[in-house]
């Protein structure tokens, strides 16, 4: 059952990293907090959407497209304003992190956990649990695939934010956050039935 893990690993690793918002989202938020703190937001996100999609997968895949996108551009909207009116003082980032250590770790876990739902990744997951009958093997490997995506997108908000200065990045990872709500209310007029 190795072949498995590998095999979920691989599809979905890939299948999430083309057209995924959240690689991008996960990146802004690099730029705003600890990286530690966004990587502890979003497994514990990613484990929950995983798990989820191989419960309940016939499910997700049914979900009306209008309330996932709803879900999604609020969601960003919301990521957007928090990474905007998050806080900069001249006290040092120990200090600064420390006392934000909840909110830190909660708007990178609500960021990836309220957005795109019914997403490739989670089909997969769904899909290769119903045919190979290996909850537990598609779990670790999805999950594993989705952490190492994250992971990725954290090292390139970590680096932009060791390198452009803070008053740069905050305006652009919230911009960035608004075009990605922007998209997701758009993308069902460019997706529905009708347009095709």
């Amino acid at each position: 059952m190795l072949y498995l893990f590998f095999v979920t690993f691989g599809t979905i690793f890939v299948a999430e990293l083309i057209g995924d918002k959240n690689i991008y989202t996960i990146s802004s938020l690099a730029t705003r907090f600890r990286p530690s703190q966004v990587f502890c937001g979003f497994t514990v996100a990613f484990a929950i959407k995983t798990l989820i999609a191989i419960l309940l997968g016939s499910v997700i895949a049914e979900l009306p497209t209008s309330l996932v996108a709803t879900t999604s551009t609020v969601t960003f909207f919301l990521t957007a304003l928090m990474i905007w009116f998050k806080r900069s003082n001249n006290a040092p980032a120990e200090r600064e992190y420390e006392s934000h250590l909840p909110k830190a770790i909660l708007v990178p876990f609500a960021a990836i956990l309220f957005s795109e739902w019914g997403d490739i990744g989670q089909i997969m997951a769904a899909t290769l649990t119903a045919r190979y009958q290996a909850p537990l093997i598609v779990f670790l490997g999805g999950t594993m695939a989705l952490v190492t995506k994250g992971v990725l997108a954290l090292i390139i908000g970590s680096s932009l934010r060791r390198r452009v200065p803070i008053s740069i990045l905050r305006p652009v990872s919230a911009i960035l956050c608004v075009i990605l709500g922007v998209i997701s209310a758009v993308s069902p007029i460019f997706t529905s039935p009708q347009s095709h």
